[in-house]
């Protein structure tokens, strides 16, 4: 826990209070006011506290308030969310009205209620209580003899739980089934080539959440696995990828097709571009322009997004948008202008859910012009995160009509770096790495941490923060990407892990979920050059920061647009609407795990509407059409609706444009770095500063596989 006491007790000449300093600086308050559609969830970040009964007119809340942190998702190395809580108290008696006391102070603990934490000395009006990273809490405040006690064993005034707490099991939850549910049973809806749906496998050492009249039930849609009717041994087996170095003109031919892949001892059918899992790394200098030749071998329609990258509208890769899907056997030429230096990635636009997650996704290393761009490093590696749901029989068959896991996104039960499942990389001690690191996953939010090592955050999405930070792991949601550099000190291995804290729905409690994604064996002769002094000085990127200084009139303005993430259903079975409604006691900001694989296996993008609302028209994704000039800088809010049945968190990218994300549940962000892909916490809200600089149409949708084929997306016009 990151509990930290705040402040000192001082007495005032005879007078029984305590002077209690506010340690802010605090920012406008979070709670009150009820929920408003544009602000943060009063529901989800703010704790009411209940006085006793011989104290009735006392009052508080605790607010759980954004946590300094460089990622969208402020969570420890260990996966647990952390918080920024301030208490506001009102109408509290002097102590001494109350007995021997002299002083309020506030404490927190689990919910067994030991150990008994001091959060510090408080009294009316509002103050901090610094850093809180327990996933469940209560919070009490004490009458006490003096404001420097350790331990609490005063008179109880106040006390509230954290929204977490809400939390309840799922056992004993269904009860029977409605007769009009939606589904089919496991002996029906398979094609004429004999493919049957197959369960997902449940979570080892989490037993299966009983569902009566559920369990019998598979998707409402056609189970798909490409290659059907191919003999797998007649493909050829994926490659690593290969780097590929463009210059200005090059063309590159760029083919998808099926491969054959080893995984666990499974022979599985996938797809790879030019044959290679992931597809080529190409790396160019800022400012070159290539053509791609993509022709698509695959058994589905196609076509290649180049993400984050300002290229020319006709480019971009988004089928019904600025193209038409590339048909099986057809072709389709790409003109690729690399404006940005930084890390992208290119992956398909159609039924992103199979064929991004069966291995259609590659790497862009746009190397910046200047050569002291970033510090020294020995080297770079270049890394992509994913994972693959596999069962007894091979892949999970994929919906083939329409997406499966609409609800919370397919998640794999088998980690993958660089379509790897064991990842390692062999460095010399003392060796600095720069690690550029891509979530290419259809769901998941990773943790990554790397035990034993010092990480330095020093890039994202489309370039360098203005400042270089020490961070103890990388919070990465879809599509995002982050530049680490990593120094490994000493001879050994280094593990690279991905550290989240799992929710058990059926006893409605957090456990820890920790699973190594590779291994950094570190050996031999240190290194020479040593860039350890290099490496331990934090630079502050001065472009970086006057390139963003001129866009620092626009910060304080009111937005401009507003937009509102929701979930709208249709009708799924009873036993998961009964979940679904007891689950919405609680939603935790990112769940970082599929811990309930049948409830998000059944519902699909049938049943399951994901809504981007624009709160000024009312108007509801591909009917939202904003439209700008060449030079407009635009601030959009985005808020993610707390109070529908199955709130998620959602990373949401723009097309064809950078901007800043300026604040985090109205908390300014003091380190900015320019973005495509913004990840907002259930219940929560950014704001983001755009930049119109490209022409075209654009979409704007969020990146999870499973949300965009069910309906999250919108456009806008830069003209």
């Amino acid at each position: 826990m990151t509990i930290r006491w705040v402040g000192s007790a001082l007495l005032l000449g005879s007078m029984v209070w305590i002077a209690v300093p506010r340690l802010a600086p605090l920012g406008a308050p979070l709670c009150g006011g009820g929920e408003q559609p544009d602000r943060p969830s009063v529901d989800l970040y703010c704790m009411e506290l209940v006085p006793r009964p011989d104290v009735p007119g006392a009052s508080g809340v605790v607010e759980l308030g954004r946590a300094p942190s460089p990622f969208d998702v402020a969570v420890t190395a260990d996966g647990s969310q952390r918080y920024q809580a301030s208490i506001a108290l009102a109408n509290l008696p002097e102590p001494a009205s109350l007995g021997p006391y002299r002083a309020y102070v506030a404490w927190l603990a689990g919910p067994s209620l030991a150990p008994m934490i001091k959060l510090g000395v408080v009294g009316n009006g509002r103050f901090a209580l610094g850093p809180i990273a327990v996933d469940k809490f209560l919070v009490f405040v004490t009458a006490e003899a003096s404001g420097s006690v350790t331990e609490r064993g005063g008179r109880l005034v106040l006390r509230g739980m954290s929204p977490s707490i809400r939390m309840q099991q799922h056992s004993m939850l269904m009860v029977g089934s409605s007769p009009d549910s939606i589904g089919h049973d496991h002996a029906g809806h398979h094609d004429g080539d004999s493919l049957r749906w197959t369960m997902p496998p449940g979570r080892p050492g989490l037993p299966m959440t009983p569902m009566p009249g559920v369990d019998e039930l598979i998707p409402p849609a056609n189970p798909f696995l490409p290659g059907r009717g191919i003999d797998a041994n007649t493909l050829p087996e994926a490659r690593p990828r290969e780097l590929l170095r463009l210059d200005e003109g090059d063309t590159l031919k760029l083919t998808a097709s099926l491969v054959r892949r080893t995984i666990n001892g499974r022979t599985l059918v996938m797809y790879a571009y030019n044959g290679q899992h992931p597809g080529p790394l190409l790396q160019v200098r800022e400012g070159t322009t290539v053509v791609v030749r993509f022709i698509n071998a695959l058994d589905l329609p196609s076509a290649v997004h180049w993400h984050g990258i300002r290229l020319e509208n006709r480019s971009d890769g988004a089928p019904g948008v600025t193209q038409a899907e590339v048909k099986p056997g057809e072709e389709y030429l790409y003109r690729v202008w690399f404006r940005d230096a930084g890390i992208y990635w290119y992956h398909p636009h159609v039924r992103e859910d199979i064929q991004q997650d069966l291995g259609l996704y590659g790497n862009m290393l746009v190397k910046p012009k200047r050569p002291d761009a970033f510090g020294p490093a020995h080297r770079e590696e270049v890394l992509m995160l994913d994972d693959l749901l596999l069962g007894d029989q091979g892949l999970v068959p994929f919906g083939e009509d329409r997406a499966t896991h609409a609800l919370m996104g397919r998640f794999g039960n088998r980690f993958l770096v660089n379509g790897e499942t064991s990842y390692r990389l062999a460095v010399k001690p003392r060796e600095v790495i720069r690690f550029y690191l891509t979530n290419v996953s259809n769901t998941r939010t990773f943790n990554v941490a790397i035990p034993g090592a010092r990480i330095k955050l020093v890039g994202a999405d489309v370039g360098r923060y203005e400042r270089e930070s020490w961070i103890e792991s990388v919070a990465i949601a879809p599509a995002q990407r982050y530049i680490v550099d990593v120094r490994f000190p000493d001879a050994g291995e280094y593990p690279v892990m991905n550290r989240v804290q799992a929710i058990d729905h059926n006893i409605g409690t957090f456990y820890p979920e920790y699973d190594t994604l590779g291994v950094i064996a570190a050996g031999g002769a240190p290194v020479e050059p040593d860039f350890a002094a290099d490496f331990e000085r934090l630079r502050t990127n001065r472009d970086v920061v006057a390139d963003i200084g001129r866009y620092r009139a626009w910060f304080a303005k009111a937005p401009d647009r507003r937009l509102r993430l929701s979930l709208r259903l249709g009708e799924l079975p009873f036993g998961i609407m009964q979940m679904l409604r007891r689950d919405v006691l609680y939603s935790h900001p990112v769940e970082m795990s599929g811990t309930m694989p049948m409830m998000d296996w059944i519902p699909t993008g049938n049943e399951v509407h994901w809504i981007m609302r624009d709160l000024g028209s009312g108007l509801e994704n591909m009917a939202i059409d904003w439209t700008y000039r060449v030079g407009d800088v635009v601030k959009i809010r985005i808020a993610n609706d707390r109070s529908s049945l199955h709130p998620m968190p959602h990373p949401i990218h723009l097309h064809g444009q950078r901007f800043l994300v300026l604040s985090h549940n109205e908390v300014p962000n003091d380190n900015l770095v320019w973005k495509d892909t913004v990840l907002i916490p259930v219940g929560g809200t950014v704001d983001l500063l755009v930049e119109m600089s490209n022409p075209g149409k654009w979409m704007m949708h969020c990146h999870i596989a499973e949300h965009l084929e069910s309906g999250m997306m919108g456009v806008f016009t830069v003209r």
